[in-house]
């Protein structure tokens, strides 16, 4: 009778382990690296009101009647990806805003896309604003009612920027897709590199119900946290051939559009929770601005 040829225990563990790895790699290949905060960043507003965490790792930003506070990357991408997680401003944060957003950092022809997170009343839900920038044009705004607590724990806010396409995703589900219309004369943020910032303010005058809700400061301080710095993308000053490159994993075929899954998503978010679309406001528009059609 043939014996059959069991491998050792010893044999199992090592391939295991080399599996794993290789998974591991791949990830980080595909997902980027986590850094601490002063690896990429550095504070630009108010150092007294931001304070490191876990050795750097996680980030506390402070705001009270005195100031707000805010950092920026220390270089600035032209494409890529760029991911944080955040937990904002728990319970009354009406008056406050936590940005976390792209700027090219020039006046007039300025590029910038935008995540501004929008405090609220005790129980209301909190709303996330997008706003892209770009050749100076800007007025784009959107809202989406967040599904979930955003206070109540940390959540993945990223922004892909390719040459095909800007989306704004939330826990890896899009709620904002902004496609390279240039074919139709319609401007798309393709030539300047733009920094990572993010600020916690107060914006009383405008962002909770229109400035009807004001900023209670008997609740201050208040906080928001930051976790997890991601960015991946082409730094410059750095090779000149970088952004240009079809090589680079973001411009790859699986992100040139919504994938079947991100597209369901997508219907989902714009079917229940968009509370505010520039591309539907005729007061503002009475003819649709062309990249809505």
């Amino acid at each position: 009778m043939a014996t059959l040829a069991y491998p050792s225990l010893r044999s199992v563990v090592v391939s295991f382990l080399l599996h794993v790895l290789l998974l591991l790699a791949f990830s980080f290949s595909v997902w980027g690296r986590p850094t601490t905060f002063l690896q990429d960043f550095k504070v630009t507003w108010s150092d007294s009101h931001i304070r490191q965490i876990n050795g750097g790792t996680a980030i506390q930003l402070v705001l009270d009647q005195n100031s707000g506070c805010g950092f920026a990357s220390k270089s600035q991408y032209l494409f890529g990806r760029v991911s944080m997680k955040i937990k904002l401003v728990p319970g009354d944060s009406a008056g406050t805003v936590t940005a976390f957003y792209m700027n090219s950092n020039t006046d007039s022809v300025r590029d910038e896309l935008d995540f501004e997170f929008l405090g609220n009343r005790t129980g209301q839900p909190y709303t996330v604003q997008t706003n892209v920038y770009a050749h100076g044009k800007g007025d784009r705004e959107q809202r989406v009612n967040l599904w979930f607590d955003p206070a109540a724990d940390f959540h993945t806010y990223t922004i892909l920027w390719n040459h095909l396409q800007v989306v704004f995703y939330v826990d890896q589900v899009p709620i904002r897709v902004y496609k390279n219309n240039e074919a139709r004369g319609i401007p798309f943020p393709k030539f300047q590199p733009m920094g990572v910032y993010s600020t916690l303010w107060e914006a009383d005058d405008w962002a909770t119900r229109g400035g009807l809700e004001k900023i209670d400061w008997s609740k201050a301080p208040f906080y928001a946290y930051y976790k997890d710095f991601d960015i991946e993308g082409c730094p410059v000053p750095g090779p000149s051939t970088c952004a240009s490159n079809p090589g680079n994993w973001w411009e790859g075929g699986a992100y040139k559009q919504l994938s079947p899954v991100e597209a369901r998503s997508y219907r989902w978010v714009r079917m229940n929770h968009v509370i505010y679309d520039y591309c539907t406001d005729k007061k503002r528009y009475p003819v649709t601005p062309p990249e809505c059609v």
